[in-house]
């Protein structure tokens, strides 16, 4: 997927502003890839705006008919298919926080993970505090 920015590095503020993407920094990617594997693995829509109609595609994607097997499979998936409000959020605004946990270098490949949990809480908290230094 795309990384859009890079938006915190803890050993280094020139890196954010530069936008250099090195082991560990905070970025922002797009989550379109994710929300679509997700409907398509749960059959729920993720991250819509209230009451915001989706697209015949993705309603039919989400509301075809299917063997009972597979109802049944799709209900049990629904069962642990929670999400938490903040990661819910991100995907309503369309970007993900993630970390990057390879060392990027010439070939243009970076690996990373999602932040969700205590650890996106974490850093959310960093980022609000960083944008409220910077108004002052």
């Amino acid at each position: 997927t795309r990384i859009i920015d890079v938006v915190y590095n803890a050993s280094n503020n020139e890196l954010v502003r530069t936008k250099t993407l090195v082991k560990n920094a905070i970025v922002h990617i797009d989550a379109t890839p994710f929300r679509q594997w997700y409907e398509t693995h749960y059959a729920t829509p993720l991250g819509r705006k209230k009451g915001a109609k989706m697209s015949e595609e993705e309603e039919a994607q989400i509301n075809k008919t299917r063997s009972k097997k597979t109802e049944k499979k799709y209900e049990e998936r629904k069962k642990v298919a929670a999400v938490e409000q903040p990661m819910e959020d991100q995907f309503t605004t369309g970007r993900l926080y993630a970390s990057i946990s390879s060392r990027p270098g010439q070939c243009g490949r970076a690996d990373g993970y999602i932040l969700e949990g205590k650890e996106l809480e974490f850093y959310m908290r960093k980022l609000k505090a960083k944008k409220g230094s910077k108004a002052s």
